[in-house]
């Protein structure tokens, strides 16, 4: 009987459409997804445009090495510039960047700008540790807003 239980709830087939209200200001319209339909690569490279580059790539796309798929050739981008800087100068730094509830009910909302000094203070710990370009860390957390950090 539990078998079955399990195999219901694996199978869901349930369509939730947003309100008009919320579709009218979505990001993705219709458009968007027959873009990316009638050719994925000028897709992609358009969604690339949005980001901030700190070396452009010169190909999108390289699949010559076939089952391996090289995306945005010669670019270089920095996650954290894109994910906090650019919105912190954009003006943005006031704007609630993560809102956290754990348990037992404690909660934590951090706007863009805190964001990012902790980040930065979480950057520099690593950089006195002698993290360096390169190098690859590892640092397990439990669901908390440091694991973002």
């Amino acid at each position: 009987m539990s078998d079955q239980a399990l195999e219901v709830f694996s199978s869901e087939n349930r369509l939730f459409a947003p309100s008009p209200e919320f579709a009218t200001q979505a990001n993705a319209q219709a458009d968007l997804y027959d873009t990316a339909d009638q050719d994925s690569e000028v897709f992609w490279a358009l969604q690339a445009q949005q980001l901030e580059w700190a070396q452009p790539w010169n190909q999108i796309l390289d699949w010559s090495q076939a089952p391996i798929a090289s995306w945005f050739v010669g670019g270089k981008i920095n996650a954290a510039v894109n994910c906090l800087d650019r919105h912190v100068e954009a003006g943005l730094g006031e704007h609630v960047a993560l809102h956290f509830e754990g348990e037992p009910g404690d909660t934590q909302t951090l706007t863009y700008g805190q964001l990012k000094e902790r980040v930065c203070q979480a950057a520099n710990a690593l950089e006195a540790l002698g993290v360096t370009v390169g190098d690859r860390v590892a640092i397990y957390l439990p669901m908390i807003p440091e694991a973002v950090i």
